[in-house]
């Protein structure tokens, strides 16, 4: 880490006086930096693609910046030193979210899911977690959520032997079933991953989005993640929908939505996922 720091400071230019290891990074190491002045939040990886991904993540806040709807931590830096990548981010204090805070959070969420684009997709590929995200532009939504989304964690799942062949639905049923149940969707800025971990409530009560993996997809898919791991507070949902109504076909489109954050997670962490993967596949029989 010597090397790393040393780099750090002739970079940001205060000389950085501390650091520590922290929790908040499940697939890099993350510290906080002092300065005499500043704190910072470092992410730290030295995987081959770990470069490609903390530009992608820039990328992908630097977007959600552009909005003016939602905080995100300012990057400083992305660089890589002695064979470690890193991403160099300031430190939002923060406290555990209150019911005016998800308020809060359900506001700016959904008037980011009113910046809207003419295509699906995003200018780069990106990452969800540690696997590569696919991002071409597409003007049909279903096409696009089978082809970039679904379809590359079925065959990844298929190569590493978590599903059969015979469990792979066939595109055409697939995209008439996302049609059935998305109907008309129009391109939303999404955060992309937003669980539990992917956000802060700063002291002051400010919403910070945290990890995207940002793209313009149908604004339910954020809603969806969001409720896949136990939800947010109640007050966060009933905010967000005064802004965007719920969907027609709400409680289905949270299901094929969460398939596919389910398929991420197999992918990743193996069997331990298939039983929920295989139960909302068998919808497309």
């Amino acid at each position: 880490m010597k090397e790393l720091i040393g780099h750090i400071s002739e970079k940001i230019h205060p000389q950085i006086t501390s650091y520590r290891s922290v929790s908040g990074g499940d697939i890099s190491s993350a510290y906080l930096l002092q300065t005499e002045a500043s704190k910072y939040f470092l992410k730290v990886n030295s995987k081959p693609f770990a470069l490609a991904m903390f530009h992608a993540e820039h990328k992908g806040l630097q977007a959600i910046e552009e909005t003016k709807t939602i905080a995100v931590p300012y990057v400083h830096l992305v660089d890589s030193v002695g064979g470690k990548s890193f991403l160099l981010m300031d430190f939002v204090e923060s406290k555990r979210p209150d019911s005016s805070d998800y308020q809060r959070l359900g506001t700016q969420l959904a008037k980011l899911h009113q910046c809207t684009n003419t295509d699906f997709g995003f200018s780069t590929d990106n990452f969800i977690g540690s696997l590569s995200q696919r991002n071409m532009p597409h003007k049909n939504w279903s096409k696009f959520y089978w082809t970039e989304r679904i379809l590359p964690q079925l065959q990844l799942a298929l190569d590493n032997r978590l599903l059969a062949k015979n469990e792979i639905p066939r595109e055409e049923k697939a995209v008439k079933l996302f049609d059935a149940v998305f109907g008309t969707v129009q391109p939303s800025l999404l955060h992309g991953d937003l669980w539990s971990g992917n956000y802060l409530i700063a002291s002051g009560g400010t919403p910070y989005l945290i990890d995207p993996a940002t793209y313009y997809g149908h604004s339910m898919v954020d809603i969806a993640m969001s409720r896949l791991f136990g939800g947010f507070g109640q007050s966060f949902y009933d905010a967000y929908h005064e802004i965007m109504p719920k969907t027609e076909n709400y409680n289905e489109q949270i299901e094929l939505y969460q398939l596919y954050y389910l398929l991420v997670h197999l992918n990743l962490f193996g069997r331990g996922y298939y039983e929920k993967v295989s139960a909302i596949l068998r919808h497309f029989g």
